[in-house]
């Protein structure tokens, strides 16, 4: 198969689709890999790098799109890249579909099949290939909002680990899944006073182990978060339901009870967000203030950390590349946990939580 990897167009999104050792394996494998010039320039791989891998350098998107008929990526095509996608394609990348009709539209129209990373899901429920991701932006979700506290950036001047004679910061986690255990993680690291939120009374029970009693667990019901947010120095949205637009938890009238310079990083905004005030920002503008709260909301929060990143991503997507390479889209009818990846297929939407959440219309997949 033809394999095309694009430079990744969105607001300050340096992460890459593959890096050489990838690009090594699956030509390896008997397949053609293209690789538009400067894809991961971002990141320290020059286009040298992969041409000792095996790949093809390519001059454009366009030559990308053109040349491959299996499109790996990081992000959701922006919409000069959903005009260049054709019925052929396989377009296997993060989607993020429930919170974006637009969207959802133009890769039906465009009759590509959309393979996401973020529904492919094991028998066990894990989603393998957003964990890594989910791993990052819940760390970094408590740096940045750490940062954003200071002062120097409009916060209300906390240090989230104090100092000896003066009380600590006040973190509240909504969600105990990979993102929001990694936040309070990080959380603690730093000293913090830290209270998660779940609707799992067995989650809440593994946190309470994980972190030895020192932080407090609340099950997730509007009194208890209105409680925790309202006493909170920064609030971090980690809630997340497989495929499916996230549910606005925290209310604006919440957020009008909290005090002016605490801090929102909602790591749920890319499936629409659990903060009802928030809307996708990005690295470039990353925050907004409502009620003198400061929201940081971008939807690619791990694409800061690129090198990171791409790295732990690619570690856990090649080995669907692999099969989706080697099999095309038959691949999804013979692994179940694949098949929970296909989102559009032959210009129908054929993944039912994104259908409901959008109002569209739903055809099971079949091949």
């Amino acid at each position: 198969m033809k394999i095309a990897v694009p430079k990744e167009i969105k607001n300050n999104e340096n992460r890459v689709g593959l890096v050489p050792g990838g690009v090594k394996q699956l030509v390896q494998d008997g397949h053609q890999v293209f690789i538009e010039t400067n894809a991961g320039i971002n990141i320290g791989l020059t286009d040298q790098d992969y041409k000792d891998a095996g790949a093809t350098i390519v001059a454009n998107m366009e030559e990308a799109y053109n040349v491959g008929d299996m499109i790996i990526k990081v992000k959701e095509p922006q919409p000069v890249e959903l005009k260049l996608l054709k019925p052929r394609h396989l377009l296997y990348t993060y989607l993020h579909l429930a919170a974006d009709k637009k969207l959802t539209e133009g890769l039906l129209a465009s009759g590509a099949t959309g393979i996401a990373y973020e529904t492919i899901q094991l028998e066990n429920g894990s989603l393998p290939l957003l964990t890594p991701m989910s791993e990052v932006a819940g760390r970094m979700a408590t740096q940045i909002g750490a940062a954003y506290l200071q002062n120097d950036h409009g916060g209300k001047g906390i240090l989230l680990g104090g100092v000896p004679g003066v009380k600590r910061g006040k973190v509240t986690v909504i969600g105990c899944g990979i993102a929001g255990t990694n936040a309070a993680k990080m959380a603690m690291g730093m000293g913090a006073e830290v209270t998660c939120l779940d609707v799992s009374a067995r989650r809440l029970a593994e946190m309470d182990d994980l972190f030895e009693n020192r932080i407090t667990t609340l099950y997730s019901n509007p009194h208890n978060i209105e409680l925790a947010v309202r006493e909170a120095d920064l609030v971090i949205g980690a809630v997340l339901i497989a495929g499916a637009k996230a549910p606005k938890l925290v209310t604006r009238n919440m957020i009008s009870q909290m005090k002016k310079g605490t801090v929102i990083v909602d790591i749920a905004v890319d499936q629409g967000g659990c903060i009802e005030t928030c809307v996708a920002t990005t690295h470039e503008n990353p925050t907004f203030v409502v009620d003198g709260v400061i929201h940081y909301c971008v939807a690619n929060i791990p694409g800061a950390v690129a090198q990171t990143s791409t790295y732990a991503l690619t570690n856990v997507t090649l080995k669907y590349a692999r099969m989706l390479a080697a099999q095309g889209v038959d691949a999804c009818s013979k692994d179940e946990s694949l098949r929970k990846g296909v989102n559009t297929y032959k210009g129908n939407l054929v993944y039912e939580q994104i259908a409901k959440d959008l109002d569209l219309k739903y055809t099971p997949f079949a091949i």
